[in-house]
Formats: structure tokens, C-alpha cells, sequence
């Protein structure tokens, strides 16, 4: 019977013996793997054209690729393992990487996060050296117990420089234009009111005069774009009520709307006055950019309604421009605001135009701390809502450029 006892307990320990041998093995098997993947992971890294560092809580740098050296000009083995804190700024070699960990010390910083997103977007510039960075900042789990951050650095200065020379040589060719343009102008005008001509001569005039200020007005957006872009459109922020705002502009708009044939109203939604921080200059022209439109691409005895009114629990006012016009395609709503595009529908209403004053509006609105967007169906109109904060502090403290 102990016999028996002595056999069973002695395959109960072999059993028990093979199946932890194969776990061993099987463990051995899961290191070698996740080595080799590290491995892999580390290859990618070293191999990005992207910067990619990771610090811990203290800011003690743990990865700089080669990609990141090449940026910031600072050897790996220089930097892993050292603290990079606000007054490590000072060191010449290393103020760049300090502006880039700590975003508030860069001489300008513009946010690109998505609203919901956990990745922190933000585009840097720099003028000593010339860089332009785009900054991918998201936490990171190191180990059991400790976090850090990584930061993926995107050398941006080849493509931004591109961007600014096509930029300049819009800014030269249209400041360029401005000035034959308006010796043209001055020449129809004169033609026009001259008694020596003719009423078939005056028409023609006429019509050359209408031309010459579209293509004056498409020439003086390509160089309100080319600054935009520049972050030299140069606002003039000024204490003004919108109520008496938005009357004086609805009435310059009224003389365009009773010739095309469209009723204009204005609902001041019971308020005034109503005071708000604003260029009066550029959110005229952001203004004008909305209501031309709902007059332009209106029916015959359509209406254009302008309302403000105050938003519930919120700093802001919200103006909205309802149409009763040709409306937008669905699929078309989300390019509205983008450089150049204008909706097939509208072209075949208005052949002329050169799909930057709504990019232009938007650039407006955003500077002023507000939000723009669009709703529209096909055949029976479009809403354009813009917000306004009435908080000051709420408006951008820098010029910035929205994409």
C-alpha cells in the first residue's frame, strides 16, 4: 500500500515537475518574443525621421532618437538619463528641446488638439535657429507605477518655408496688379460719366467698370489671405456695442440686397445695447463676406435674416445669417471654409468669385475667440452661426493662423 502511495506521489511530482518545466519554457519563449519585439520597436524608433523623446514625471529624458538629434542638434548620449527642467533654458545647446518640453516658454505656440482627442497637438516656432515644429505630446505608462510622456517632434521648417515663398509671391503678383488695376478702374469711371460719349460706349463702360472691381476685389483677398498666413493681418481690438454694429452694416448691405431683389431683416433678439471687444474693420468684412453671399446666391424675392441673441449660461453671443437661396450640397457643407473652393451650384449662379472670402471669415471669427459654422439644404437655404465672446479674455492673445 505505501508502495503504491510512494508511485503515485512520485508521478503527481513529475507531473507537476513537466507541466512547470513547460512553463518555464513557455515564459522563456514570451521573453524572447517581447525582446524581439522591443527590438523591433527600437529599430522603428531609431529609424523615424520624426523626433521621439520620452522623460519620466521628473523630466529625465529615458529615449532621444537620432531623428531628435538631428533637430535639436544634442547627442543622445548627452541628454539620456539628465533632467530637462525650465532652467536648463538657459544652456545654448539645449533651449530649443527645453521650449519644446515646456510649450509656454517657445516665442510662439499655435494649439492644433482636436477637441476629445488625448494627443496634445501644437505647432512651435522658433527664429534662432529658423524651425518649425509640429509637436505631438501624449502620456505614457514606463512601468508598474510610473508615467511619463513621449513627444513625437515633426521638422515642419521645409514645408512652412515652401508655404510662406508661395505666400510672397502672391503678396508681390497682386500688390503688383493693384496698381494698373486701378488706373483701369479710374478709366471706366471717367468713360462712364463723360458726355462726350455715348449711351451704347456708357454701357460698355459700364460693364468694364463691374469687371475691373471684381477682379480688384479677388486681388484685395489674395492679399488679405497672404497676410492671414502670415500672422500680419494686424487686428485693432476696440470696445463697440454689435447691436449698433451689425445696424450700420445691414444698412450698407440693404442697397445691394433691394437691387437684387431680396428682403433683408435684422431680429436684435431684444437686446441693446450689447457690448463685446471687437476690429470693427475686420469683422465688418467678415460680416459683409455672409450676408453678400446670402444675398448673391438668393432667389428672387427671397429674404436674408440676421439674429443675434445671447447663449444660455455662456460668455458668447451668437449671430446667425439665414438664406432662403439655392442652398449647399450635403457633401459639399464641410469644404465651405476652405482656400479656393466654391460649390458647384454657386458657380453655375455666380461665375465669378474666388472662394476666399468664407476662409477669410472664418480666420476673422476664430481670432476673435468666436466659432463658425454652416447648415444648409439643397434648394431652400443656408444658416451661417458665428459666435462672439463677451468675455475680452477669451479672444487670442497672438495672431494665430487657422487652417
Amino acid at each position: 500500500m505505501l508502495f503504491y502511495l510512494l508511485i503515485i506521489v512520485s508521478l503527481i511530482a513529475v507531473t507537476l515537475g513537466v507541466v512547470l518545466a513547460l512553463q518555464v519554457i513557455k515564459l522563456k519563449k514570451i521573453s524572447a518574443e517581447a525582446k524581439e519585439i522591443k527590438g523591433y520597436l527600437a529599430d522603428i524608433v531609431d529609424n523615424l525621421a520624426d523626433g521621439v523623446v520620452v522623460y519620466d514625471n521628473d523630466f529625465k529624458v529615458l529615449v532621444f532618437n537620432p531623428g531628435a538629434e538631428r533637430i535639436f542638434g544634442v547627442s543622445a548620449s548627452d541628454i539620456i538619463g539628465k533632467k530637462i527642467g525650465p532652467e536648463r533654458i538657459k544652456d545654448k545647446n539645449l533651449k530649443t528641446l527645453v521650449q519644446v518640453v515646456f510649450p509656454s516658454l517657445a516665442p510662439q505656440v499655435v494649439e492644433r488638439t482636436e477637441e476629445g482627442s488625448n494627443t496634445q497637438i501644437a505647432d512651435l516656432s522658433f527664429t534662432d535657429p529658423e524651425l518649425e515644429l509640429r509637436v505631438y505630446t501624449a502620456a505614457l505608462n514606463i512601468s508598474e507605477g510610473e508615467n511619463g510622456f513621449v513627444k513625437v517632434i515633426r521638422d515642419m521648417t521645409r514645408e512652412i518655408g515652401m508655404l510662406k515663398s508661395k505666400s510672397e509671391f502672391i503678396t508681390v503678383a497682386a500688390h503688383q496688379l493693384r496698381t494698373p488695376l486701378t488706373g483701369v478702374l479710374w478709366a471706366f469711371d471717367i468713360l462712364r460719366k463723360s458726355n462726350s460719349v455715348s449711351l451704347d460706349d456708357k454701357d460698355i463702360a459700364e460693364q468694364g467698370l463691374g469687371s475691373a472691381k471684381a477682379l480688384s476685389k479677388i486681388v484685395n483677398d489674395m492679399l488679405d489671405v497672404s497676410k492671414i498666413e502670415e500672422g500680419k493681418f494686424g487686428y485693432k481690438f476696440e470696445n463697440i456695442d454689435i447691436i449698433k454694429f451689425l445696424t450700420s452694416s445691414l444698412q450698407s448691405a440693404s442697397i445691394f440686397a433691394k437691387r437684387a431683389g431680396v428682403n433683408l431683416y435684422f431680429d436684435k433678439g431684444g437686446e441693446a445695447p450689447l457690448p463685446l471687444k471687437a476690429d470693427p474693420e475686420k469683422l465688418g468684412l467678415a460680416i459683409s463676406n455672409f450676408v453678400d453671399n446670402a444675398i448673391k446666391y438668393n432667389v428672387q424675392n427671397g429674404s436674408v435674416t440676421v439674429k443675434i441673441e445671447r447663449l444660455e449660461d455662456k460668455p458668447y453671443i451668437q449671430v446667425s445669417i439665414k438664406d432662403t437661396g439655392i442652398g449647399v450640397p450635403a457633401e459639399e457643407i464641410d469644404k465651405l471654409f476652405k482656400k479656393f473652393f466654391r460649390a458647384k451650384n454657386a458657380s453655375a449662379v455666380q461665375t465669378v468669385g474666388s472662394g476666399l472670402g468664407l476662409y477669410i471669415a472664418r480666420n476673422i471669427i476664430l481670432q476673435h475667440g468666436g466659432t463658425v459654422w454652416a447648415e444648409s439644404t439643397l434648394g431652400k437655404g443656408t444658416t451661417f452661426y458665428l459666435t462672439l465672446p463677451t468675455d475680452p479674455n477669451l479672444i487670442p492673445k497672438q495672431e494665430t493662423v487657422y487652417e
